[in-house]
């Protein structure tokens, strides 16, 4: 029942989310934000080797990760939230959550190979500029830039770099 909730809170965030929308050149931008859902030690690894290009750029990154049940938090490097998060009415209870979709990044990359509904739901109502991810059909009014490509996260986030690097 919760997840219907929660389906409905998405949609409606999709429709009343008036955030400015717009891609700034990847040279101007300082504020970027990633969130994925946790898989594996090598997907976790993944990330960390995205903040230090980011980083390394010159860009300051946060990054906030969906912890399943049953999956262990490598390094508890990252901000993180859980299902236990999700309550009865689909609202999402995560301080450090809400105020990561309150932040206008100014690239925020979501690095799943599949959506996840409660992700979905922090990209939709979230205030930055340029959402990047992995392109599927009716994620559209989720991103503004979408990549498409099958295989790894490793490979979808090495694509989300080159592309909004190229952005000018």
């Amino acid at each position: 029942m919760k997840f219907t909730f929660l389906r409905w809170r998405t949609e409606k965030a999709l429709r009343k989310n008036k955030s400015l929308r717009a891609s700034t050149p990847y040279r101007k931008s300082n504020l970027v934000g990633i969130i994925f859902s946790v898989e594996d030690r090598q997907k976790h690894d993944d990330v960390k080797e995205f903040v230090r290009h980011l980083e390394q750029d010159g860009k300051q990154v946060k990054v906030l990760e969906f912890l399943p049940k049953k999956k262990e938090n490598y390094e508890f490097l990252f901000d993180f939230f859980t299902i236990e998060d999700l309550n009865f009415w689909g609202k999402i209870n995560n301080d450090t959550a809400q105020k990561f979709l309150e932040t206008p990044f100014d690239y925020l990359f979501y690095i799943d190979q599949e959506p996840n509904a409660l992700v979905l739901n922090l990209l939709a109502q979230s205030r930055a500029h340029c959402r990047v991810g992995r392109y599927g059909e009716g994620l559209e009014p989720y991103f503004e830039l979408m990549i498409s490509g099958q295989g790894t996260p490793h490979g979808l986030i090495e694509n989300m770099y080159k592309y909004t690097k190229q952005l000018r």
